[in-house]
């Protein structure tokens, strides 16, 4: 996953600025069917059921993973072909912190529930 803008501006500011940085108190992860990018942008889904949903995450050495299943409610109409995810620091609106590329695009159709099993979400520095 890539660092948006947002965050990599905020840990900059925090590590060699020493400007204060509070975490966000909760995460949400949103699906995209157009990429994102560091400024943000992309096409994130709207409607037909779909809602950020919160996600937490553990830190085993350089990766976090997601330590819960994450579950969207079932598609209420096509969502169409998911291709990336966002991090975001709000459940609407809010600041993209991370973002990156499904390993495989998943097509969601009405009927159907998005799911990502725990520790399939990694995000690594290198």
């Amino acid at each position: 996953m890539s660092f948006s803008n947002y965050l990599e501006t905020e840990i900059l500011d925090h590590v060699f600025a020493g400007a204060a940085y509070t975490a966000p108190s909760a995460l949400y992860l949103a699906l995209y069917t157009a990429t994102p990018n560091d400024a943000g942008g992309g096409t994130e889904l709207s409607g037909s059921g779909y809602v950020r949903k919160a996600a937490s995450f553990s830190t085993s050495g350089a990766t976090t993973s997601n330590s819960g299943a994450i579950e969207y409610p079932t598609a209420t109409g096509n969502w169409g072909t998911i291709t990336h995810i966002g991090v975001f620091d709000a459940a609407s609106s809010g600041n993209l912190m991370a973002y990156g590329a499904l390993s495989a695009s998943k097509a969601v159709a009405t009927g159907d529930v998005f799911r990502i099993p725990v520790g399939d979400l990694d995000i690594t520095l290198n």
